[in-house]
């Protein structure tokens, strides 16, 4: 039997909306709609009303908002592991609906697991300012957990919504908070306990 280390308790958090931005990562038909190639389950679906409380947040209060999108050619390397998914321009690397992007949103279109990598996301975040990053999506150990130790070693504060992001396994989701609340310094919080101030 593993013994599982102590992972910091959700904490309330109120953050400056201009300096502050919200990542939804690869909420998309793939991964979050059952008839997606790689669909996550139901615990991705559940985070659905949860993301969608902090984007209200983040538009209401003028936070950027970014979203990311696996975004694979035919053939690509990663399909080897995973099966093809996310294919460029197809139904199944579409944002899903109940969280589509707005105008004025940023979108970023990336390669793999880590948004930052090979993408504007630093360039873009940097542009505008932004310190905090609060990463929300799917799935927790692969590419939410990637982009959040890129946010960090970028030197942006990660804050980590533990409601508002899923992984296969709960192994995995709590290896994740482990991983960012002590590996990276993020701050575990959640969509009820964190708001951006105007």
């Amino acid at each position: 039997m593993v013994e599982v280390p102590s992972i910091p308790e959700p904490q309330k958090v109120s953050l400056d909306a201009k300096s502050s931005a919200l990542i939804i990562v690869d909420m998309q038909n793939d991964f979050v709609n059952e008839k997606g190639k790689l669909y996550v389950g139901d615990v991705a679906r559940r985070t659905i009303p949860n993301i969608k409380r902090l984007l209200e947040k983040a538009r209401k209060s003028g936070a950027t908002v970014v979203f990311t999108q696996d975004w694979h050619l035919e053939d690509d390397p990663e399909f080897p592991i995973w099966g093809k998914h996310s294919v460029a321009g197809t139904w199944g690397s579409e944002i899903i609906e109940e969280l589509k992007p707005i105008e004025g949103e940023v979108i970023i279109k990336k390669l793999r697991y880590d948004a930052f990598f090979g993408t504007p996301l630093d360039h873009v975040l940097r542009i505008k300012g932004i310190k905090n990053v609060v990463i929300t999506g799917t799935v927790s150990n692969i590419c939410v957990l990637h982009t959040a130790g890129s946010a960090a070693l970028n030197l942006y504060k990660v804050y980590l919504p533990i409601d508002c992001v899923s992984a296969l396994t709960e192994f995995d989701q709590l290896a994740t908070f482990r991983q960012i609340s002590f590996l990276y310094r993020g701050i575990l919080t959640s969509s009820e306990l964190l708001d951006f101030t105007p």
